[in-house]
């Protein structure tokens, strides 16, 4: 296990949307609130370190909500850029692990974290969430992948070492993933 309190939090919500349309998904309401404050809310009683958004171009105010935000200029580049800005600024701050989540995974639980946080078995994890069927984030690693996080390119982000660490499976509505208007709506059917 390795305590929230050594673990800094990387939110990313720098993706182009593309599948999504014009609009910025992050602000679309969700139950009275913009989609990626969920996230935020269901983190915040969370002892990590540090707080860490990764954005470009949301007019969402994150720093209100006790984050330090990284501004991606290359989201064209792909996730990694994302990773590797967040990665670099929560190594310069001692980080025992980082702990990387979507803005736009709007169900994600605090339980859901804590069980990621005590699947962490030393600096080489690699603990990520899992439906039952594939592995995705929210996903934690220790720092001894910081080096390897660093060295990702293009828009695949650490889905390889996801694939090949130690999964927690959560309820597939736990885990959706915002990319599609229609996800949108099945998520607001859920509700």
């Amino acid at each position: 296990m390795i305590p929230a309190e050594r673990v800094v939090l990387i939110l990313l919500a720098a993706g182009r949307s593309e599948r999504f349309g014009a609009r910025d998904k992050l602000t679309e309401d969700f139950l009275g609130k913009p989609l990626a404050f969920h996230v935020v809310t269901a983190l915040e009683a969370v002892p990590f370190r540090e707080r860490i958004v990764v954005q470009n171009g949301t007019m969402m105010d994150f720093a209100a909500r006790g984050y330090r935000v990284i501004h991606n200029e290359r989201p064209e580049i792909g996730m990694s850029n994302s990773v590797k800005l967040g990665v670099a600024s929560a190594r310069a701050g001692g980080a025992e692990a980082v702990l990387i989540a979507l803005a736009d995974m709007p169900r994600v639980t605090a339980t859901h974290v804590y069980r990621l946080l005590d699947g962490a078995d030393g600096p080489d994890a690699v603990v990520a969430s899992s439906d039952g069927t594939k592995p995705c984030p929210p996903a934690l690693f220790g720092a001894g992948r910081f080096d390897a996080l660093l060295g990702l390119e293009g828009d695949e982000g650490a889905r390889a070492m996801i694939a090949g660490g130690k999964h927690v499976v959560a309820a597939a509505h736990e885990l959706l993933d915002i990319d599609r208007p229609e996800d949108l709506e099945r998520l607001r059917a859920l509700a």
